[in-house]
């Protein structure tokens, strides 16, 4: 059943669909603002505050691929649903924590609960909205959305100086139940006839999030030994998707130049956002001596011109092609962050802040939606949504090795962040490396992304990577019985 947009079962319909993607960006962004009060109230170290955001971020990252599968299979609806309760079960747990290695659970069951409902989000506009609605459709899902993570740091400020800390996960509970009731009523189920006699890739999830959890333990924990063994496991993930007959993650659309480099920068930008934003929200109130709503406010125009200019953004790559805005906008994304280096006990918003906060709004502006264009127009069409789960796939799990890895590099460990002056050496050293992980992705973009048009390439490159997916797995040749 297809339902129009201008209809009440339309509107309702999108809401449901951006209550339950909103809450997974919240948790996703809210908790850091929280984590100064979280390390003073559960008595935490540094490494109880990384892992309280990495804990969410590993299994997301790893299992995202599947969840869009599980969904294709058994109902998107049904396996969307089952998110949203799952992720709303998590936020009890997360609210009630006595102690920091209970919250650290409790957010690894809120990555997986978001792992199932991200990609339902999307997948139940597009299998439910009338196709000429569509785009509508998605469009307003994308801008709320954005006002939605432009509104997440206010909100979980506020409910962290006026409230507690506990709050920014018990606010989901009424978010869930509302989602709940209104997908039940208005989504119709649907799912992929085509998936139904398909397998799932268990084993490539399993490899996929064991690697990436034994070296983010082994950054986190200095410790060398679940390092060898994550990046054993990593590699053993790559080698069995290669030769798997149905893989979470294709490897031939690798074989295309611009799939591998977007995919490289995309590691790169999101790393160093990632860190960037773990470390300076820790500063502005740890240092500076911001409250939590003015240090959750500090970063608001980044969003605000992120949303504003991404448009204007899409239209330039795709008349010019990727390789200008990817160079230019990294670059001027890598000097906003070597300029918050003088973020210091005697700094001000409006003098050490704004400025720079502005300029990596401007640079992410630029790179991000020709970022998402390209990743998209190097895969053939029949992998477009793979392509686009192993990107997101892809900026997750380069949030989570920085903030795995550079408090460790910055050389932040124990309960050094609560001292002004030791923290301080440790973010300048962490911004640094954060506009070092931006340039080199500028450069990278430069160098390795071809000159002409992304319109102009998109057919050859797609048909490209479709060749190299079928020489790399034959069998794809001809449709399975």
């Amino acid at each position: 059943m297809e339902i129009r947009l201008g209809t009440a079962a339309g509107r309702a319909l999108l809401l449901g669909t951006i209550l339950g993607s909103s809450m997974a960006l919240l948790d996703g962004s809210i908790v850091n603002v929280a984590l100064p009060h979280i390390g003073r109230d559960l008595g935490a170290p540094v490494w109880g505050l990384q892992w309280t955001v990495n804990a969410y971020l590993l299994p997301l990252a790893a299992l995202v691929l599947l969840g869009g599968s599980l969904g294709d299979r058994f109902g998107r609806r049904r396996v969307y649903l089952i998110g949203v309760g799952w992720f709303a079960v998590a936020s009890a747990l997360c609210a009630l924590a006595p102690g920091i290695g209970w919250l650290v659970a409790a957010r690894a069951l809120q990555g997986v609960g978001s792992a199932l409902l991200t990609p339902g989000s999307l997948a139940l506009i597009q299998s439910s909205i009338r196709p000429s609605d569509r785009a509508s459709a998605i469009g307003l899902w994308a801008g709320l959305g954005g006002v939605a993570s432009a509104a997440a740091p206010l909100i979980g400020g506020y409910l962290i100086d006026a409230l507690d800390w506990r709050w920014i996960f018990f606010i989901n509970l009424p978010l869930a139940a509302v989602t709940i009731l209104v997908v039940l009523r208005y989504a119709p189920e649907s799912r992929d006839v085509d998936a139904a006699g398909g397998r799932f890739d268990l084993a490539g999830a399993a490899l996929g999030a064991l690697g990436l959890g034994g070296v983010t333990f082994g950054l986190v924990n200095d410790s060398l030994w679940p390092g060898i063994a994550g990046g054993i496991g990593l590699a053993a993930f790559i080698a069995y998707e290669h030769r798997s007959r149905a893989p979470m993650m294709p490897t031939g659309v690798f074989r295309s130049i611009e799939f591998s480099v977007i995919n490289a920068v995309t590691l790169l930008v999101y790393g160093a956002l990632g860190g960037m934003t773990f470390f300076v929200v820790l500063q502005l109130q740890q240092v500076v001596g911001l409250s939590a709503l003015a240090a959750g406010a500090a970063l608001i125009p980044m969003t605000l011109i992120l949303l504003a200019g991404s448009s204007w953004s899409g239209a330039l790559g795709k008349r010019i092609g990727a390789r200008v805005p990817l160079s230019v906008g990294a670059a001027v994304t890598a000097t906003g962050a070597l300029l918050l280096v003088r973020v210091d006990a005697g700094a001000t918003y409006w003098r050490d802040v704004f400025g720079p906060v502005v300029l990596m709004g401007v640079g992410m502006t630029l790179l991000v939606a020709p970022l998402t264009a390209t990743v998209l127009a190097a895969a053939p069409d029949r992998l477009a949504g793979v392509a686009s789960g192993i990107n997101n796939a892809v900026a997750r799990s380069g949030s989570l090795l920085a903030v795995a890895a550079l408090p460790l590099v910055a050389g932040l460990s124990g309960d050094e962040y609560g001292n002004p002056r030791s923290f301080t050496d440790s973010y300048r050293i962490a911004m640094f490396i954060c506009a070092a992980l931006f340039a080199l992705g500028a450069v990278l973009s430069l160098v390795l992304l071809p000159r002409r048009g992304s319109s102009a390439v998109a057919p050859n490159v797609a048909e490209r990577a479709r060749r190299a997916d079928l020489r790399a797995h034959p069998a794809r040749a001809t449709p399975e019985r």
